[in-house]
Protein backbone atom coordinates (compact mmCIF):
# COMPACT_ATOMS: atom_id res chain seq x y z
CA UNK A 1 0.00 0.00 0.00
CA UNK A 2 1.46 3.16 -0.96
CA UNK A 3 1.85 6.11 1.50
CA UNK A 4 2.61 9.29 1.70
CA UNK A 5 4.48 11.91 4.26
CA UNK A 6 2.67 14.43 5.82
CA UNK A 7 4.28 17.93 4.97
CA UNK A 8 3.67 19.52 8.51
CA UNK A 9 4.02 16.73 10.93
CA UNK A 10 6.52 14.45 9.14
CA UNK A 11 4.09 11.18 9.36
CA UNK A 12 3.27 8.73 7.10
CA UNK A 13 -0.74 8.86 6.20
CA UNK A 14 -2.50 6.75 3.27
CA UNK A 15 -3.73 9.87 2.05
CA UNK A 16 -3.53 13.94 2.47
CA UNK A 17 -6.57 16.34 3.61
CA UNK A 18 -5.79 19.41 2.07
CA UNK A 19 -2.41 19.00 1.87
CA UNK A 20 -1.68 17.46 4.88
CA UNK A 21 -2.70 14.37 6.95
CA UNK A 22 -5.96 14.28 8.51
CA UNK A 23 -4.95 14.88 11.99
CA UNK A 24 -3.54 17.78 10.98
CA UNK A 25 -6.43 18.87 8.78
CA UNK A 26 -8.65 18.25 11.89
CA UNK A 27 -6.80 19.94 14.30
CA UNK A 28 -6.93 23.44 12.67
CA UNK A 29 -10.40 22.59 10.83
CA UNK A 30 -13.55 24.41 11.87
CA UNK A 31 -17.08 23.13 10.33
CA UNK A 32 -18.72 26.51 10.71
CA UNK A 33 -18.32 30.30 12.10
CA UNK A 34 -20.75 32.22 13.77
CA UNK A 35 -20.64 35.77 15.01
CA UNK A 36 -20.41 35.82 18.94
CA UNK A 37 -22.63 38.52 19.06
CA UNK A 38 -25.66 39.32 16.19
CA UNK A 39 -27.86 42.36 16.16
CA UNK A 40 -31.47 41.97 14.92
CA UNK A 41 -33.72 45.11 13.84
CA UNK A 42 -37.51 44.29 14.73
CA UNK A 43 -39.98 47.31 14.21
CA UNK A 44 -41.99 48.08 17.68
CA UNK A 45 -45.21 48.30 15.89
CA UNK A 46 -46.20 45.52 13.33
CA UNK A 47 -42.94 43.18 14.09
CA UNK A 48 -41.51 43.55 10.81
CA UNK A 49 -37.65 41.88 10.45
CA UNK A 50 -34.92 43.89 8.79
CA UNK A 51 -33.25 41.61 6.27
CA UNK A 52 -30.99 42.08 3.77
CA UNK A 53 -31.66 45.68 3.14
CA UNK A 54 -35.35 45.59 3.73
CA UNK A 55 -38.26 45.05 6.10
CA UNK A 56 -39.60 42.04 5.87
CA UNK A 57 -43.02 40.61 7.61
CA UNK A 58 -41.65 36.84 7.90
CA UNK A 59 -43.32 35.59 11.06
CA UNK A 60 -42.81 35.31 14.88
CA UNK A 61 -40.37 36.33 17.08
CA UNK A 62 -38.26 32.60 17.12
CA UNK A 63 -38.62 32.32 13.67
CA UNK A 64 -36.68 35.69 12.92
CA UNK A 65 -34.17 34.50 15.95
CA UNK A 66 -33.96 31.45 13.73
CA UNK A 67 -33.51 33.36 10.29
CA UNK A 68 -31.40 35.08 11.37
CA UNK A 69 -28.81 33.06 12.33
CA UNK A 70 -28.98 30.92 9.65
CA UNK A 71 -27.99 33.77 7.55
CA UNK A 72 -25.11 34.53 8.77
CA UNK A 73 -23.94 30.78 9.69
CA UNK A 74 -20.78 30.05 7.74
CA UNK A 75 -20.76 25.94 6.91
CA UNK A 76 -17.09 24.96 5.71
CA UNK A 77 -17.26 24.51 1.62
CA UNK A 78 -16.50 20.86 1.58
CA UNK A 79 -19.75 19.55 3.94
CA UNK A 80 -21.92 17.24 2.60
CA UNK A 81 -24.87 15.68 3.71
CA UNK A 82 -25.72 18.54 6.22
CA UNK A 83 -27.86 18.49 9.09
CA UNK A 84 -28.65 21.75 11.16
CA UNK A 85 -30.37 22.36 14.56
CA UNK A 86 -30.97 25.86 16.22
CA UNK A 87 -32.08 26.13 20.01
CA UNK A 88 -33.14 29.99 20.94
CA UNK A 89 -33.04 30.79 24.27
CA UNK A 90 -34.51 34.04 25.85
CA UNK A 91 -32.23 35.87 28.06
CA UNK A 92 -34.42 39.13 28.37
CA UNK A 93 -36.96 40.29 26.02
CA UNK A 94 -34.16 41.63 24.35
CA UNK A 95 -31.63 39.27 24.55
CA UNK A 96 -31.93 35.90 23.48
CA UNK A 97 -28.92 32.97 23.07
CA UNK A 98 -29.02 30.05 19.65
CA UNK A 99 -26.89 27.08 20.09
CA UNK A 100 -26.26 26.00 16.77
CA UNK A 101 -25.34 21.69 16.20
CA UNK A 102 -24.68 21.12 12.65
CA UNK A 103 -23.65 17.40 11.78
CA UNK A 104 -21.82 17.10 8.21
CA UNK A 105 -19.48 14.64 6.06
CA UNK A 106 -16.50 15.71 5.52
CA UNK A 107 -13.26 13.52 3.46
CA UNK A 108 -16.23 10.85 4.09
CA UNK A 109 -15.94 11.34 7.58
CA UNK A 110 -18.68 12.53 10.01
CA UNK A 111 -17.94 15.68 11.64
CA UNK A 112 -19.80 17.54 14.55
CA UNK A 113 -19.90 21.29 14.86
CA UNK A 114 -21.26 23.41 18.24
CA UNK A 115 -21.52 27.00 17.98
CA UNK A 116 -23.34 30.00 20.29
CA UNK A 117 -24.30 33.36 19.26
CA UNK A 118 -26.48 36.27 21.36
CA UNK A 119 -28.73 37.91 19.39
CA UNK A 120 -29.69 41.06 20.67
CA UNK A 121 -33.38 42.72 19.81
CA UNK A 122 -33.04 46.50 18.56
CA UNK A 123 -36.53 47.92 18.54
CA UNK A 124 -37.42 50.82 15.97
CA UNK A 125 -39.85 51.50 13.57
CA UNK A 126 -40.19 50.03 10.16
CA UNK A 127 -40.49 52.18 7.08
CA UNK A 128 -44.04 51.34 6.63
CA UNK A 129 -45.01 52.33 10.39
CA UNK A 130 -42.53 54.65 10.11
CA UNK A 131 -44.24 56.62 6.86
CA UNK A 132 -48.26 55.40 7.93
CA UNK A 133 -47.66 57.55 11.30
CA UNK A 134 -46.13 60.21 9.64
CA UNK A 135 -49.14 60.45 7.42
CA UNK A 136 -47.28 59.74 4.33
CA UNK A 137 -49.68 59.21 1.08
CA UNK A 138 -49.73 58.42 -2.61
CA UNK A 139 -52.97 58.52 -3.74
CA UNK A 140 -56.41 60.01 -2.65
CA UNK A 141 -59.31 58.32 -2.94
CA UNK A 142 -62.66 60.30 -3.26
CA UNK A 143 -65.48 58.35 -2.72
CA UNK A 144 -69.31 59.84 -4.28
CA UNK A 145 -71.98 59.24 -5.87
CA UNK A 146 -73.81 60.18 -8.98
CA UNK A 147 -76.62 63.27 -8.35
CA UNK A 148 -76.80 62.80 -4.71
CA UNK A 149 -74.42 61.87 -1.29
CA UNK A 150 -73.33 57.85 -0.94
CA UNK A 151 -75.41 56.24 1.70
CA UNK A 152 -73.65 55.37 5.41
CA UNK A 153 -74.01 51.76 4.21
CA UNK A 154 -72.44 52.29 1.26
CA UNK A 155 -69.63 54.14 3.21
CA UNK A 156 -69.06 51.12 5.66
CA UNK A 157 -69.25 48.91 2.38
CA UNK A 158 -66.41 50.69 1.09
CA UNK A 159 -64.05 50.76 3.99
CA UNK A 160 -64.46 47.05 4.72
CA UNK A 161 -63.58 46.41 0.85
CA UNK A 162 -60.42 48.68 1.21
CA UNK A 163 -59.25 46.76 4.36
CA UNK A 164 -59.65 43.72 2.84
CA UNK A 165 -58.01 44.98 0.36
CA UNK A 166 -54.98 46.20 2.56
CA UNK A 167 -54.91 42.71 4.31
CA UNK A 168 -54.42 40.91 0.82
CA UNK A 169 -51.74 43.01 -0.24
CA UNK A 170 -49.72 42.89 3.31
CA UNK A 171 -49.93 38.98 3.57
CA UNK A 172 -48.60 39.16 -0.14
CA UNK A 173 -45.76 40.99 1.52
CA UNK A 174 -46.90 44.69 0.15
CA UNK A 175 -45.23 46.97 2.47
CA UNK A 176 -47.04 50.04 1.55
CA UNK A 177 -50.43 49.00 2.36
CA UNK A 178 -52.45 51.10 4.21
CA UNK A 179 -54.43 53.57 5.20
CA UNK A 180 -52.65 57.08 6.53
CA UNK A 181 -55.97 59.00 7.02
CA UNK A 182 -59.68 58.77 6.35
CA UNK A 183 -61.71 61.91 6.00
CA UNK A 184 -65.67 61.88 6.23
CA UNK A 185 -67.62 64.36 4.43
CA UNK A 186 -71.04 65.67 3.24
CA UNK A 187 -70.41 64.25 -0.22
CA UNK A 188 -68.68 61.37 0.20
CA UNK A 189 -65.55 59.54 2.14
CA UNK A 190 -61.72 60.52 1.21
CA UNK A 191 -59.12 57.76 1.74
CA UNK A 192 -55.55 58.49 1.70
CA UNK A 193 -53.71 55.58 0.49
CA UNK A 194 -49.70 55.02 0.76
CA UNK A 195 -49.90 53.17 -2.55
CA UNK A 196 -51.22 54.36 -5.59
CA UNK A 197 -50.98 50.78 -6.59
CA UNK A 198 -53.52 49.72 -3.44
CA UNK A 199 -55.61 52.43 -4.32
CA UNK A 200 -56.13 51.51 -7.84
CA UNK A 201 -57.19 47.47 -6.33
CA UNK A 202 -59.25 48.91 -4.26
CA UNK A 203 -61.11 50.93 -6.41
CA UNK A 204 -61.93 48.30 -9.12
CA UNK A 205 -63.23 45.98 -6.11
CA UNK A 206 -65.32 48.71 -4.79
CA UNK A 207 -67.03 49.23 -8.50
CA UNK A 208 -67.16 45.95 -8.94
CA UNK A 209 -69.20 45.35 -5.76
CA UNK A 210 -71.36 48.72 -5.90
CA UNK A 211 -71.10 49.59 -9.10
CA UNK A 212 -70.08 52.83 -10.85
CA UNK A 213 -66.79 53.96 -12.25
CA UNK A 214 -63.57 55.51 -11.23
CA UNK A 215 -61.02 57.88 -12.73
CA UNK A 216 -57.63 59.00 -12.41
CA UNK A 217 -55.91 62.26 -12.18
CA UNK A 218 -51.90 62.82 -11.94
CA UNK A 219 -50.83 65.29 -10.22
CA UNK A 220 -47.02 65.89 -10.09
CA UNK A 221 -45.73 66.89 -6.53
CA UNK A 222 -41.21 66.69 -7.33
CA UNK A 223 -38.77 64.67 -7.83
CA UNK A 224 -36.92 61.80 -6.81
CA UNK A 225 -33.72 60.28 -8.20
CA UNK A 226 -34.09 62.58 -11.30
CA UNK A 227 -37.86 61.29 -12.22
CA UNK A 228 -40.90 62.90 -11.52
CA UNK A 229 -43.02 62.12 -8.97
CA UNK A 230 -46.87 61.95 -8.66
CA UNK A 231 -49.49 61.99 -6.39
CA UNK A 232 -52.92 60.07 -7.83
CA UNK A 233 -56.34 61.21 -7.06
CA UNK A 234 -58.85 58.56 -7.72
CA UNK A 235 -62.44 59.50 -7.81
CA UNK A 236 -65.42 57.25 -7.67
CA UNK A 237 -68.88 57.45 -8.96
CA UNK A 238 -71.12 55.36 -7.36
CA UNK A 239 -74.64 54.78 -9.13
CA UNK A 240 -76.96 57.38 -8.91
CA UNK A 241 -79.61 54.70 -7.45
CA UNK A 242 -78.68 52.56 -4.34
CA UNK A 243 -80.75 49.72 -2.73
CA UNK A 244 -83.88 50.53 -1.04
CA UNK A 245 -84.71 53.63 -3.47
CA UNK A 246 -87.80 52.97 -5.29
CA UNK A 247 -87.60 54.67 -8.94
CA UNK A 248 -89.63 54.93 -11.87
CA UNK A 249 -87.96 53.12 -15.39
CA UNK A 250 -90.31 52.87 -18.68
CA UNK A 251 -93.43 53.20 -17.07
CA UNK A 252 -92.80 50.45 -14.38
CA UNK A 253 -92.25 51.03 -10.82
CA UNK A 254 -88.77 49.38 -9.10
CA UNK A 255 -88.04 48.73 -5.79
CA UNK A 256 -84.33 48.31 -6.46
CA UNK A 257 -82.85 45.54 -3.81
CA UNK A 258 -79.41 45.52 -4.99
CA UNK A 259 -76.82 47.72 -6.65
CA UNK A 260 -73.75 46.76 -8.59
CA UNK A 261 -72.07 45.60 -12.02
CA UNK A 262 -75.95 44.46 -11.94
CA UNK A 263 -79.00 46.53 -11.04
CA UNK A 264 -81.97 43.84 -9.03
CA UNK A 265 -84.98 44.62 -8.11
CA UNK A 266 -88.73 43.85 -8.32
CA UNK A 267 -91.73 45.60 -10.10
CA UNK A 268 -94.05 47.26 -7.32
CA UNK A 269 -96.95 46.77 -9.57
CA UNK A 270 -96.65 42.62 -10.43
CA UNK A 271 -94.04 41.01 -8.41
CA UNK A 272 -92.18 40.50 -11.40
CA UNK A 273 -88.24 40.00 -11.38
CA UNK A 274 -85.98 42.81 -12.68
CA UNK A 275 -82.71 43.01 -13.71
CA UNK A 276 -80.84 45.94 -15.55
CA UNK A 277 -77.16 47.78 -15.60
CA UNK A 278 -76.62 51.35 -13.58
CA UNK A 279 -75.71 52.55 -17.25
CA UNK A 280 -79.31 51.69 -18.37
CA UNK A 281 -81.15 53.17 -15.24
CA UNK A 282 -79.25 57.32 -16.06
CA UNK A 283 -82.73 58.11 -17.49
CA UNK A 284 -84.67 57.18 -14.72
CA UNK A 285 -86.74 58.76 -12.07
CA UNK A 286 -86.26 58.08 -7.72
CA UNK A 287 -89.81 58.28 -6.45
CA UNK A 288 -89.34 56.83 -2.98
CA UNK A 289 -87.32 54.75 -0.91
CA UNK A 290 -88.61 52.02 0.70
CA UNK A 291 -88.10 53.68 4.02
CA UNK A 292 -90.82 55.41 3.09
CA UNK A 293 -93.07 52.37 3.52
CA UNK A 294 -96.33 52.81 6.20
CA UNK A 295 -99.09 50.50 7.70
CA UNK A 296 -102.60 51.11 6.49
CA UNK A 297 -105.27 49.36 6.41
CA UNK A 298 -107.18 46.85 4.32
CA UNK A 299 -110.48 47.49 4.07
CA UNK A 300 -111.67 44.34 0.84
CA UNK A 301 -109.98 42.45 -1.23
CA UNK A 302 -111.69 41.90 -4.89
CA UNK A 303 -110.36 39.36 -7.59
CA UNK A 304 -107.37 41.59 -9.35
CA UNK A 305 -107.83 44.82 -6.85
CA UNK A 306 -107.50 45.39 -3.24
CA UNK A 307 -109.01 48.74 -1.76
CA UNK A 308 -107.42 50.38 1.32
CA UNK A 309 -107.17 53.25 3.14
CA UNK A 310 -104.94 56.52 1.48
CA UNK A 311 -102.44 56.27 4.59
CA UNK A 312 -102.27 60.45 4.25
CA UNK A 313 -106.08 61.27 3.19
CA UNK A 314 -107.59 58.22 4.65
CA UNK A 315 -109.92 57.93 1.51
CA UNK A 316 -110.86 54.47 0.24
CA UNK A 317 -108.86 53.66 -2.83
CA UNK A 318 -108.53 50.54 -5.34
CA UNK A 319 -105.06 49.61 -5.79
CA UNK A 320 -103.52 46.11 -8.38
CA UNK A 321 -103.45 43.19 -6.38
CA UNK A 322 -99.66 42.08 -5.87
CA UNK A 323 -98.83 38.68 -6.60
CA UNK A 324 -98.78 36.30 -3.73
CA UNK A 325 -100.80 38.62 -1.85
CA UNK A 326 -102.23 37.28 0.97
CA UNK A 327 -103.90 38.88 3.82
CA UNK A 328 -107.42 39.38 5.99
CA UNK A 329 -109.71 42.44 5.49
CA UNK A 330 -109.41 44.49 7.95
CA UNK A 331 -106.05 44.00 9.00
CA UNK A 332 -102.97 46.37 8.47
CA UNK A 333 -100.60 46.03 5.57
CA UNK A 334 -97.25 47.76 4.30
CA UNK A 335 -98.19 50.02 1.33
CA UNK A 336 -96.08 52.75 -0.66
CA UNK A 337 -97.31 55.99 -1.46
CA UNK A 338 -95.98 57.35 -4.52
CA UNK A 339 -96.86 60.38 -7.28
CA UNK A 340 -97.93 57.54 -9.48
CA UNK A 341 -99.93 55.94 -6.92
CA UNK A 342 -100.09 53.61 -3.84
CA UNK A 343 -98.58 50.34 -4.15
CA UNK A 344 -99.09 47.28 -1.68
CA UNK A 345 -95.66 45.57 -0.28
CA UNK A 346 -95.64 41.30 0.23
CA UNK A 347 -94.88 40.72 3.45
CA UNK A 348 -91.13 38.52 3.13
Amino acid sequence: MNSVTCPKCGRECSKLCDSVCRDCFFETFKLIELPLILHVSLCSNCGAFFHKSRWENIGNIEYVLLNAVENVLLIHIEAKDVKISLEPKEITPYVYTVRVEVDAVINEELVHGVGETEVRIQRKACDMCSRESGGYFEAIIQIRAAGRFPTEEEKRRCSIISRKVIESMKKKGYRLAFVSEIREKKEGLDLYMGSMNVGRQVCRLITSKLGGSFAESPTLIGMRDGKNVYRITFAIRLPEFSPGDVVMFTGKIIYIKSSGKKVNGISLEDGSRFISTPEELKGAEKVANIEDVVLTVLVSIEKKAILVLDPESYETVAIKKPLSFSADAGSEIPVLKTPYGIFALVRS
